[in-house]
């Protein structure tokens, strides 16, 4: 898998987690690891995630879970009048997934983590999610 396609399954992750509770976030999280390694292709056939991919995106997913509470203070501290809850769950797991990459993952450079959050943006989100996620995250960049 590319980059793109592992960040966006840490995104699809951290996105079903957001409906669940702590005790079924693993449960989730390997629902999820399930689907990815057989995933039926356009033209019928099957195709199997690296075991590499796979514990990538479970690493991930896992780390963000374990930083939730700094990335939620450091989100709170950015986004004037919103609180958390009145974000939106996809919103708020592209955000999440880029504030640790822009404060806990050194492989990632800023403005990578920026851009790929708006991509994945608007391809999940509302059109004007956009510029809410990239004016959040630039806040936070500069701050």
């Amino acid at each position: 898998m590319t980059r793109r396609q592992l960040r966006e399954n840490i995104f699809q992750a951290l996105f079903r987690i957001e409906f669940t509770n702590q005790q079924e976030r693993l449960e989730q999280i390997e629902f999820h690891l399930q689907e990815l390694a057989e995933q039926e292709q356009e033209d019928g056939t099957i195709a199997f995630a690296k075991e590499e991919d796979l514990k990538y995106v479970k690493d991930k997913v896992l780390s963000v879970i374990a930083h939730l509470d700094e990335i939620d203070t450091e989100l709170s501290e950015h986004t004037e009048g919103w609180k958390l809850n009145r974000i939106g769950k996809a919103e708020l797991a592209i955000l999440r997934l880029a504030v640790y990459e822009i404060r806990f993952d050194d492989e990632v450079p800023e403005g990578v983590a920026i851009n790929e959050a708006v991509e994945l943006t608007k391809k999940y989100c509302d059109e004007d999610a956009k510029g809410f996620v990239n004016a959040v995250l630039g806040k936070l960049v500069k701050a």
